[in-house]
Parts: C-alpha cells; structure tokens; sequence
C-alpha cells in the first residue's frame, strides 16, 4: 500500500446492496442498527439478498465474493476513490461499502478471509479551494477570506480572548523560513471580511507591503471601466418613465382567492417587492430566483394581471415548446373567469392560427402572448407592450433577452429562474437589478434525496424496480440521441430480468419506454409527454430537452448516466423534475469510473474519474446543496465553479479572482454610484 495510508484491524465488515432505501440511510445508521441488521439476515430474505457481514476465518471464495459485490451494484476500479467502488489486487479486494464513512481492505489467504482493515487516509488536510458557506459566522477552517484593508488569507477558526472573540486569519509568511503572519479580526470588525469567491485557487498575501494596494487599484480600475459600459445600457431604462400600474384590486383579490395553495411568507414577501416595483414610474428589471415547485409561476400571473388590468399587453418567453404549453394551460385556467385574453405562438402553431394570433396581438386583443422564440420574430408586434417574463432564463442568451428592451425602453422585465446564471447573479450582486428570492419550502414537500454513485446496471435496476414497484414513474437521462436507442434496448432486457423474477409492472414491456429527444417533430414530443403524463409511459428515456416545463407528481425517480456531461445549473433543473409532491424522491446522478488514481480530491468523489476537476465539484455541490430551496445556493457554487470574470463578455476570469467576488461587486456598486453622481453633476438645471 501506499505510504500515505494506515491501516487498522476491524472486527466485522457489513456490506450492502446499492437499493433505494439503503442509499438514503447515512452510515451512521448502518452502525447503530448493524446488530438488528445481523439478526434480520437470518429471517429476512430481503435483507439476506441485500446485505452481507464478513468477518475473520469466514470461509468464502474471493470470486464469490466479487460476484456479490457486482450483483450489488458495486463497479470495479483501478482504485477506491469513492463510495460503490471496489479494486482486487491479488488476494486483497478494496472496497467503500455505501453504508461506511471509510474503504476496507479484505484480504484472502486462499478461500478464507484473513483480516479486514479498515483504511484510513492520512491526517494531512486538504484545504477547499472554495467557500461552502456564505456567511461569517459559517466559515470553516481552511476556507479563503478577503480583508479589505490586507488581502485575501485562510480563515482558522473564532479565538476567545477575556470577553472578546476574534477571526483568526493566517497570511503568507514574511520570509522564506518564518511562520505565517496571523491576523484578529475583532467579531465588531466583521464588516471588512467577506468569504472568497472566485474562479481559482487565490494568491495568499502577506501582511504589509503595497501588493495588496496594487491589486485593489487595478481591479478598482476594471471596475470602473466595466460601470461605464453597464451604465450604456442601463442608463435608458434607469431615465425610462411609465404611468404606476395599479391595477384593479377586485379581480387581483379575486385571483388570490382561486389559488388552491397556501402562500409561503417567501412568496408573500417576493409578490409585494414585484407589485411595488409595478407601481413606481420607472420600468421593473427584477429576477425572481426559487427552486422548481416553489411558486414562480403563481407570482408571474398576478404580476401579469397587474399589467393587463392598467392596459398593457405582456408576453412570456420560454425556452421549449413543452414548458410554453404547460404556461398557456396554466394561464387560461386561473384566468378562465376574469376576462384575459391569452394565446400561444410557437413552431407547432398552425400557420391558419398563426396569422390569426399576430393580427390580434398587433390589434391589443390579445392581453397575454405565451411563446418560445417565435415571439422574438420581427413580424410579432405587440399594441402596448408592458410586460416581459422571462421563464427559466439561464436558457436564453443576452442578446435574445435584450430584444424586449430594444423593442421599448420602458417595458417591464420580470425574470425567472431556479438557478440564474452567473452572468446575470452577478449583477444581481452588484445592485444593478433586483433580486427576490423564495427559498421557503411549499407545505409538505420532501427535498429529494440524491446519491453520486459509479455507473453500474444493478443499481439502475434496483432504482427503477423500486420506483415502479410503488406505482411511481421514472426520467432516465441519456444525453446524446445516438445512443439512445441503444440505452432504450438495455433498458428492455433489464426490465425483462424483472418481470421473470416475478415483478409485474403494468402494461406490455414495450411499452413501459418512451423516448424524448430534440430531434423529434414538435407533435411527436408532445404525443409522447402527453401518454407520460397519463401513465401509459412508465419510463421516459430523454435527453436534457425534460429540463424544464415538466410538472408530473407520480415520476419521482430521476436516473442519470453519464451526470459529467452537465451543468450544474443544469443538473440541478433535472432534479426538479421530481419531488413535486408529498411523496419521497430519489436522483442518482451516475459517473463512469475511469483512469482513477488511489487519492481522492477533497471534495470526495475522484476529480480523474470524471474527466476534470470542475465536473468532481459540480456532482459534489449537488449532494451538498440537496436540500429544497437550494437553488440560489446552487447558483452562488455555479458562479464559483464557472467564474464571474468579466460580467458583460465572455472571459472567465480576470479582477475577480485576485480580490473575491464579494469585494469586486462592492467596487463596481461604488463605482456606478460614482458615475450615476458624474452624469448627474453634468447636466445642467
């Protein structure tokens, strides 16, 4: 073994099946309930097929052994690098049973088991290169912070002196044989820290010296740069003046009142800062952040009522044709009694309709226009435009969304999304829009719970088996339409092996799988959504085309096999596809493991297996920010992972990553102030 490892003897070893219900329990469980588990095996015939104790002398064959451990959803490995994953080496097998916090080592002397050692990494510390926490008060050790006054350093805990408690943060030492410099920070002083958000590892600075000066002026002087250009383009819309839109209180009650479910205080609070804006005399331009089920859609109708009531017409933009159904069906039924008017273009529009529709819009009898793309065409015009909401807005480009602005300057911009992109956080975070967010929970919803395994086929099949079994439905996400109907045909013979086992599901096998992919006709997706929704379809196989606009209660088990492949953003929308209800979801988000090298990253899941580094920490923020609500937080790691750089282009990377996310959109809010001060000065009375 290598010369970072120690081993210690262990007594006896519980190992157990990749399943649904062992997954979700934490090894803590496995530990206080082992001696009731050993009882069980020898009644319960699940548990005898889902569970196996090894211990000294057990006489047992080392193939039979890996024949278990496969037939439980363990993969083999060069190394063990994370849970679900085993290595045989001779006559050792490495193994990290999911029900432990550490990997075994089992060793063999012919058909007896010899020892079992428990495997233990070295004690050195990997720092995070990332912040998890975004408050103070929340910092762990090892976490960068950013002093405004001496630079960025390694937050190491809260130290007590008399009645005074104080930050501890190291510096880089003074010279090449010194010790680090270590600063307090008086807990009254906690306005000059804010934890590290950047794009890469930082430079640790020294206290001292005019490095951290010289950084400051250049990022300052990026900033101010960047406020000029954002002032471009906002200054139109900050001058921009409209009539309040005030609406008739009546039917708003009215609405409110149909509303089958009881608002959250978030979503109370995020209705009054949006209808507030509706009532100034300068147009809204707010982002309306809250994870898939929390209430958006609801608050985007009132505000569309609001501005349909005052004589404007509005218009909402989503990304599929399948999301912009799902709106107008959604629309039209809260609407049904109040008079408003709502219609759809999109590609599966029929040309008769289509012409139809334009010359209403263009005429004001159409209050609310829900579309995709099609809405963005020259030929759509619009009598008095006054609203724009944009749906899942992470999925339209700058230049698609400026489009409204350009066609005038005062409309109203309200847009959505469970995790807003980096880009538009970013200026979110530096005060040059607004930001409402819900991060409360709806009554009874249960977050979902998420498990990053290592691709394997028993676990796939013990998942759908238990999904299916319990009369649920179940999303399996293949993204690349090549190979999808070759993953369709695995899938066939995996749920063959289940009917012969005894394990009846409803319906003809064949017809258990739908497929879904962007490259199938408009009509021919919704044919199949449409039998999905009413459980004719059992499973439906797609690509990422089911990220959004999908709302099915009964589907609450998500499968992803190559989960490297996405965004965070991305795979964070998949999983909201699920658990919309009351009744408990799982995601498995599934890694190919490859060319693993025996030290895991610090986040836990080997960054070599997955192909980088960025995709270990996309799947691992993805079990960290696991619970409901946990969109915005998603999005803040996004930003982290991706890079805010320079907001307006392309780049990545740049001011940002030398002084902290935090610490740059304080100097470009200052900076706009500065200008917006400037330009005010120079106009004449």
């Amino acid at each position: 073994m290598s010369n970072d490892r120690t081993e210690k003897n262990a007594e006896e070893l519980l190992i157990v099946s990749l399943t649904p219900l062992n997954l979700e329990r934490g090894a803590l469980w496995f530990e206080e309930n082992f001696a009731a588990i050993k009882k069980a095996r020898l009644i319960n015939p699940w548990w005898r097929e889902n569970a196996v104790i090894l211990e000294k002398d057990l006489v047992l064959r080392p193939g039979e052994f890996i024949r278990q451990v496969a037939n439980f959803g363990y993969e083999r490995s060069a190394s063990v690098a994370g849970r679900g994953l085993f290595a045989v080496r001779g006559g050792v097998i490495e193994i990290w049973p999911v029900n432990t916090n550490k990997p075994y080592l089992v060793e063999f002397h012919g058909n007896c088991i010899t020892a079992l050692k428990e495997r233990e990494e070295s004690q050195e510390k990997i720092k995070p290169r990332f912040s998890a926490s975004r408050s103070l008060e929340k910092l762990l050790p090892g976490n960068f912070v950013v002093h405004v006054d001496h630079g960025i350093g390694i937050f190491q805990g809260i130290q007590e002196e008399g009645a005074e408690k104080f930050f501890v943060i190291e510096y880089a030492p003074p010279s090449m044989r010194s010790a680090p410099d270590r600063l307090l920070v008086s807990v009254d002083q906690k306005n000059r820290l804010s934890p590290y958000v950047g794009f890469e590892t930082p430079r640790i600075h020294r206290l001292g010296g005019t490095l951290w000066e010289t950084t400051k002026r250049k990022a300052r002087e990026d900033a101010q740069k960047l406020a000029q250009e954002l002032l471009k383009l906002y200054t139109t819309r900050q001058h921009a003046e409209r009539p309040p839109y005030y609406g008739d209180p009546l039917l708003e009650k009215e609405l409110k009142y149909t509303f089958p479910y009881q608002e959250t205080e978030d979503q109370l609070k995020a209705e009054g800062e949006i209808l507030h804006d509706l009532e100034k005399s300068r147009p809204m331009d707010r982002i309306l952040c809250g994870d898939v089920g929390f209430g958006k859609t609801e608050l985007a109708l009132r505000a569309a009522l609001r501005v349909v009531c005052s004589g404007k017409q509005v218009a909402l933009l989503a990304p599929t044709t399948v999301l912009a159904a799902q709106h107008k069906k959604t629309f039209c039924e809260r609407f049904k009694d109040l008079a408003v008017e709502c219609e759809m273009l999109s590609r599966i529009t029929p040309s008769c309709d289509e012409k139809k529709i334009l010359q209403e819009v263009k005429e004001g009898r159409v209050d609310c226009v829900i579309g995709t793309h099609r809405i963005l065409s020259k030929d759509t015009v619009f009598k008095n435009l006054g609203l724009v909401i944009i749906d899942e807005e992470q999925r339209f480009g700058v230049k698609q969304k400026e489009r409204f602005k350009e066609l005038r300057a005062e409309v109203d911009i309200l847009s959505l999304s469970a995790t807003p992109i980096p880009r538009t956080l970013s200026l979110a975070l530096a005060k040059l829009r607004d930001l409402s967010l819900i991060a409360t929970p709806p009554p009874e919803r249960l977050p979902v719970e998420t498990f990053v395994l290592p691709y394997s086929k028993n676990p796939i099949k013990r998942a759908i088996e238990f999904e299916l079994g319990r009369g649920g439905q179940v999303y399996f996400l293949h993204n690349r339409i090549e190979t999808i109907n070759v993953v369709r045909d695995r899938l066939k013979r995996l749920l063959s092996s289940s009917c012969r086992r005894g394990i009846a599901f409803k319906g003809k096998n064949d017809a258990l799988i739908g497929v879904v992919h962007g490259r199938l006709k408009e009509k021919e997706i919704m044919r199949v959504m449409d039998k999905f929704r009413n459980k004719e379809i059992l499973i439906l196989l797609a690509t990422t085309i089911i990220e959004n606009g999908l709302d099915i209660s009964s589907a609450n088990t998500l499968i992803v096999d190559d989960a490297t492949r996405l965004g965070l953003a991305e795979a964070h929308q998949l999983r909201g596809r699920i658990g919309r209800s009351d009744t408990k979801a799982y995601a498995y988000f599934l890694y190919r493991a490859r060319h693993l090298t025996p030290k895991p990253n610090g986040a836990g899941i080997p960054a070599e297996s997955l192909g980088t580094e960025k995709a270990a920490e996309r799947l691992e923020a993805l079990k960290e920010y696991s619970e409901l609500g946990a969109g915005y937080e998603i999005a803040l790691k996004d930003l982290e992972i991706r890079g805010a750089g320079n907001i307006l282009g392309r780049e990545q990377s740049g001011a940002i990553n030398k002084v902290g996310l935090n610490l740059y959109c304080q100097m470009l809010a200052e900076s706009v102030e500065q200008e917006k001060s400037a330009a005010h000065a120079a106009v004449p009375n």
